[in-house]
């Protein structure tokens, strides 16, 4: 495995995302002296933190910026560990039940649910017994794939293709992990309703299923067998705990820092410079901002691979944020609205690069599960309809306004009665406000998990023309999602501190999957 070359006393990491904190912590703990430097107020990157006060005047609604599903929280754990830590010091997870609440155009509903005995009788309640066995054997073939992957795809450095020659990789071949997903789904589960709610996590990959490779069914493993969890506090007390402990164990945190550049001198990473002109130095500096950016404004020209300039990119989303005074006494923490559409949504997103005609919506209501979030009998809701990236062209702020108008009304349509005269503060980010915050394309999900975009064919996580530079998140390997970005630090990790270092015993428990699954 590569490393960095030289001393590496001295790191200062740009961004406090989930993948800068878990480098920091890994760092700290080896005994580095590690400076990070966030721009925002608050640790987290695009795991941010938006609040506003009611109108009313009788409290603060808090918002997640980002991502609201966490999963593995043993990666979390393994982090916290590097500093002698505990979880349960720092966050208190509650289980969600069920994962999701998933709708059909014809009415029906199916509960998601993480111990595979109770999901296989709420598949038999809805679908019939023929289905809920095809769903266990398909649990099988996903837990084996978790089993064939984590340790020698996933949790692990890659700096060549060779790199994969490993028993795994012919095991994940006789298990067809290299065909198609949404036929390797269709083998196990005949009913449109189980396809689609165990292959609609692609998207994540930002492919549509019928082109995803079968591997990537290890993100329905990741969601939909080991479990979904919320923090109490929402999802920010992720980043706020990996920050806090990172602050008591040593590590610099600098809030409202932005960097113009990484100092480079005879091509190597000598510090950076501040947008106020402070210049501080480094041995070793780790890039947390969207990969591509960083390398276009943070690094010199030259700097840039070919390929990264040529990376193709996941579709976007449209996003709203609702305070509101309506409750909904039906609905889940986590909520899928399917349309009667699938395969054309994905050829509309993906291919012609046109919003869908006939959306699925996703609906999550964390007051539902911590009603500290909101207001005394009031809620919040994060409602995100996928919507093509900004190469597709659409402006954004013609058509944003409507956009936001016709998903009040396809929501109120689906029985969220009153849903917009509910609304008391909001927050929108269209594709166009993505790229503003610094991702490429405006694509949260980044670029794209197709197979030579995957793996050691994805953009390595050591700069190839500037020593001493390190990235980590989900523009690198491993890929997008949290559980992938908090590995993505340790990887960084690694390449500063060399292999195996960058974690403790705690992250062992990655290579053998969770006994829900059994």
């Amino acid at each position: 495995m590569k490393t960095v070359s030289g001393k590496t006393d001295r790191v200062v990491i740009v961004g406090a995302g989930l993948a800068g904190l878990s480098a920091a912590l890994r760092l700290t703990g080896a005994g580095r002296e590690v400076t990070v430097l966030e721009r925002e107020a608050v640790p987290g990157g695009r795991n941010g933190l938006l609040e506003v006060p009611s109108p009313a005047g009788d409290g603060t609604y808090a918002f997640d910026t980002g991502p609201t599903v966490l999963t593995m929280p043993d990666l979390i754990a393994d982090a916290l560990d590097c500093v002698g830590e505990k979880l349960e010091d720092w966050l208190e997870l509650e289980p969600v039940d069920p994962l999701y609440r998933a709708y059909y155009p014809d009415g029906s509903t199916l509960d998601v649910k993480a111990d595979s005995g109770a999901m296989a009788d709420e598949v038999e309640r809805v679908c019939g017994p023929a289905e809920a066995k095809g769903y266990l054997e398909y649990v099988d073939f996903v837990s084996k794939l978790y089993r064939y992957e984590m340790q020698d795809f996933i949790d692990r450095n890659i700096d060549s293709p060779f790199d994969l020659l490993t028993p795994n990789l012919a095991r994940l071949a006789a298990i067809g992990g290299f065909g198609k997903l949404a036929p390797k789904v269709n083998s196990y589960l005949k009913d449109p309703r189980t396809q689609r709610v165990l292959s609609f996590q692609s998207m994540y990959a930002g492919l549509s299923p019928y082109d995803a490779l079968a591997i990537y069914a290890v993100i329905a493993y990741m969601d939909s067998v080991a479990g979904v969890f919320f923090p109490k506090g929402g999802m920010h007390a992720v980043p706020r705990a990996l920050a806090g402990a990172a602050e008591k164990h040593g590590v610099d945190l600098r809030y409202g820092t932005s960097v113009k550049r990484v100092l480079v001198e005879h091509g190597r990473a000598v510090g950076v410079e501040t947008e106020d002109g402070e210049c501080i130095p480094a041995d070793v500096v780790v890039l947390n901002p969207d990969l591509p950016v960083a390398y276009r404004d943070l690094l010199p020209p030259e700097a840039t691979p070919r390929r990264v300039k040529s990376l193709d990119y996941s579709p976007s989303c449209f996003l709203m944020l609702a305070g509101s005074t309506q409750a909904y006494s039906k609905i889940a923490h986590h909520n899928i609205h399917f349309g009667k559409s699938w395969r054309g949504i994905f050829d509309e997103l993906i291919d012609q690069k046109s919003l869908m005609s006939d959306p699925s919506i996703l609906v999550t209501n964390p007051s539902r599960t911590d009603p500290s979030l909101a207001p005394d009998g009031k809620h919040i809701y994060y409602v995100l309809l996928p919507t093509p990236n900004t190469t597709a062209g659409i402006d954004w702020d013609v058509v944003g306004p409507r956009y936001r108008e016709e998903a009040v009304a396809r929501l109120e349509a689906m029985g969220y009665v009153g849903f917009g005269d509910g609304i008391e503060v909001e927050d929108i980010t269209t594709p166009a406000d993505w790229q503003r915050r610094g991702m490429e394309v405006g694509a949260p999900f980044a670029a794209a998990h197709s197979f030579f975009q995957t793996g050691p064919f994805r953009p390595g996580n050591l700069a190839s023309k500037v020593e001493g530079v390190v990235f980590a998140g989900s523009g690198t390997q491993p890929g997008v999602g949290v559980p992938m970005v908090l590995i993505s630090g340790r990887l960084a990790a690694e390449r500063i501190l060399g292999k195996d270092k960058g974690y403790r015993s705690r992250a062992m428990r990655l290579a053998t999957p969770s006994p829900l699954a059994q």
